[in-house]
Formats: structure tokens, C-alpha cells, sequence
């Protein structure tokens, strides 16, 4: 069955026409809007960097507001409050209207690509796939080559869909919405490539990789199974002997996976999958691909309480980043809660820097491992390698 070739999805008339109007509230309000604007464009955008911009332009607002209130004449307010206040108001104003329009763009394609829309086959095939041998149903949902079946999960990153392959066999479809531009989608490719030479075992095999078309996407083999974060919430911790299979297999996994020359940078529960063969590490060279895309739009690399103290603050993350995140993972494992506890993102983040977690939950031969890789300072950690031969010693 021919696979049709979509149109680039394009803003419509009306999406062009709403977010003009919303870009020159700032000049007809004289910039008293700009924090509701440009608020909206945080929310719309789902970016940290315009909230941040918009508390600023609210202070800037707010300060004006109350000292003209004070003082009830404008002449009357002394110096240099008069001229900190007025600087504050043009910031408003000005910097309101030039926000505004040069965010147009942005705000009229940001909904267009976050997910595919599943009652069309949305991508052009990386290749042209053998005949199907099934009758797929007539309003079939399609990702490329790959038959949608259902809707697996949805992140950060993107959405996963489990698959059917052209060959007929279940394969994981991870539709990427930060890939948006040429340089985004090529830096993507040669991470996956480095992802693709990391041995096999305790990990799910890249299969395909596709940054043409409307949506980029990534095919990984499905791991038929509950996630590691499921599992325990769902059945508590591990006891001591399966948390010793989940160290030693996940280690392997980091093992291979650094070898290969890749970090993971996002090592968590839900990104291990307990199979009927045992657990399996996914997302591997993901995150990386994503990072610079990701900075440049205000959001966050990795999961808060699973993230090592160099992601926090801004040092080089390498391999010794995952073996903190994989220690943090195997404390849930043991305790059914994260280490650095999971409320406030500030109060983690304090937490991952400062405190040492208790490890008495721990079976007495894995915790001085464990607490080895928990280690504040980077370079004073294991290796993966290392860490299978503490487990097995």
C-alpha cells in the first residue's frame, strides 16, 4: 500500500491574524499588558525563559503602578526613583512590542508538531518498505512505514506508540517534537549512530531512525513489560535478590552503553523496562541529541530527582553522571520512594547537592557501592564496569 507524501504542515490565516493581535497589545496598553502577554507566551511556548521574562516585565509594571499611586503627580516623585521607575515603564512598553512580534512566528508554529496526528500516516518512509502482508483496518493510523497500535506513554522528549513493522513484528515508535530544525535533526542522527554500536544485552536495539518529513521519529525493539517505576509502585520494593539481578543488569547496561561512547544522561526507573528476559535500559543517546535543542527553549535536561549534582550545576556530564542517576534508581528500587524525595524542584535540587542519603534500606552488599556512586564529586565515583565487580565480589 503507497505510503502519500503530506503537505508541511503550515499556521493557518486565522493563527497568523490572533497572535498579531496578541503582539501589539503591548503598544495600545502602553506596555501595562505586556506581563499578561508575554505570560502567555510562557505557557504557549512552555518555556521557563519567557516566565522568567515575564515576572520581570511585572515587576517593572508593578513598581511604576504603586509609586505613581503614591505620590498621586508624576512630578512629584524625587530622582533617580523617577528615572528608574520611567526606565522601568519604556522596558515595558518597548520591550513588550519587540518581544511580542518577534515571538509571532514561534507562537503560530509552536502546536503544529508537538504529536503526529495518528488519522494519517504522517512521515515519508526511510525506505521502501516490502509489501504488508495483513489488511490493515480502513482508517488505518500510520508513523511513516509503521502502523500505529496504541499510544504507549508520553514525556519531555515526546510521544511512544507501539508499532506494527512492515516485516509484522512489535516494534516502540518515539515521535521526537524539540526536533523542529535542519541542525537539530542532524546533530539527532549522529547521536543515534554512536547509540547504535552499544552491545544489545540489557538494552532495547535501535532499529530505525527517520529526521525527514513532518515529524522526526526513533524505532527501538519493544520491551513487553512494565516499567522499573511501575513495578514498584505497583508491587513495592524489590527484596534483596532482585535487587541484585536489577543492579547487576542495569550496570551492565550503563557498562555498555559508556563504552560505545554514549551518555545517557536521563538513567531513571521509567526508562528501565522489566522484560520477560530480564531488565532493559532505554532512551540511551536521546537526551544528549536533544540538549542543545532543549537549553535553547527554556526547558530542563533530565529528571530532577534522578539528576547528578554536575547537571544541576552546569560542569561536564559524563559516563560518572550516569552512575550517580543509576544509584539514585536503585535506592527507589529498594525503597519505593527517590532518594532526594520528589516534592519542590528546589528543594530536590538542594538535596542532590547537599545531603547524603540514608542507606540502611540497602542489602549490606550493595551499599558500600552504592553509596560509592553517590559520591558529590564526579571523578571520586566507579565506573559501570567497576560497579559490576563490587556486585559480583
Amino acid at each position: 500500500m503507497p505510503h502519500p507524501h503530506p503537505l508541511p504542515a503550515r499556521p493557518s490565516a486565522g493563527a497568523w491574524v490572533a497572535f498579531v493581535g496578541w503582539a501589539i497589545i503591548p503598544l495600545f496598553t502602553c506596555g501595562l499588558a505586556t506581563p499578561l502577554t508575554i505570560g502567555f507566551a510562557a505557557y504557549w511556548l512552555r518555556s521557563t525563559f519567557h516566565a522568567i521574562a515575564a515576572v520581570f516585565y511585572t515587576v517593572c509594571v508593578g513598581a511604576f503602578l504603586i509609586t505613581a499611586a503614591a505620590y498621586g503627580e508624576f512630578e512629584d516623585i524625587p530622582e533617580p526613583m523617577k528615572t528608574l521607575i520611567s526606565l522601568g515603564f519604556g522596558v515595558s512598553w518597548l520591550g513588550g512590542v519587540i518581544h511580542s512580534g518577534i515571538l509571532v512566528p514561534f507562537m503560530a508554529k509552536a502546536r503544529l508538531s508537538p504529536q503526529p496526528d495518528l488519522h494519517q500516516r504522517v512521515t515519508s518512509p526511510t525506505y521502501q518498505p516490502h509489501p504488508v502482508h495483513i489488511n490493515p483496518p480502513s482508517h488505518a493510523d500510520w508513523i511513516g512505514p509503521y502502523r500505529v497500535l496504541r499510544q504507549l506513554g508520553r514525556g519531555g522528549q515526546g510521544a511512544v506508540y507501539l508499532a506494527a513493522a512492515p516485516d509484522g513484528r512489535n516494534v516502540a515508535v518515539k515521535v521526537l517534537h524539540d526536533l523542529v530544525d535542519e541542525t537539530a535533526r542532524a546533530r539527532f542522527v549522529r547521536e543515534v549512530d554512536a547509540a547504535r554500536r552499544v552491545a544489545t544485552f540489557s538494552t532495547a536495539r535501535l532499529l530505525d531512525v527517520n529526521i525527514t518529513g513532518r515529524h522526526a521519529y526513533i524505532v527501538s525493539e519493544y520491551v513487553e513489560g512494565p516499567s522499573l517505576e511501575q513495578l514498584v509502585r505497583q508491587h513495592g520494593p524489590r527484596d534483596q535478590d532482585g535487587l541484585t539481578r536489577l543492579a547487576l543488569s542495569t550496570a551492565g547496561a550503563l557498562a555498555a552503553i559508556h563504552k560505545a561512547g554514549v551518555v545517557h544522561r536521563d538513567f531513571k526507573p521509567s526508562n528501565v523496562l522489566i522484560g520477560p528476559d530480564g531488565p532493559r535500559v532505554i532512551d540511551f543517546g536521546i537526551a544528549r541529541a536533544l540538549d542543545q535543542v532543549t537549553v535553547t527553549q527554556g526547558k530542563m535536561i533530565g529528571t530532577p530527582p534522578y539528576m547528578s549534582p554536575e547537571q544541576l550545576t552546569g560542569e561536564l556530564v559524563g559516563p560518572a553522571s550516569d552512575i550517580f542517576s543509576w544509584a539514585v534508581t536503585m535506592l527507589f528500587a529498594a525503597t519505593g520512594r527517590p532518594a532526594f524525595g520528589e516534592d519542590t524542584v528546589p528543594a530536590v535540587f538542594n538535596r542532590v547537592l547537599t545531603v547524603h542519603p540514608d542507606l540502611t534500606p540497602l542489602p549490606s552488599a550493595l551499599r558500600g557501592i552504592i553509596g560509592s556512586c553517590l559520591n558529590k564529586r564526579p571523578e571520586e565515583r566507579p565506573s559501570a564496569s567497576d560497579v559490576m565487580l563490587a556486585i559480583v565480589h
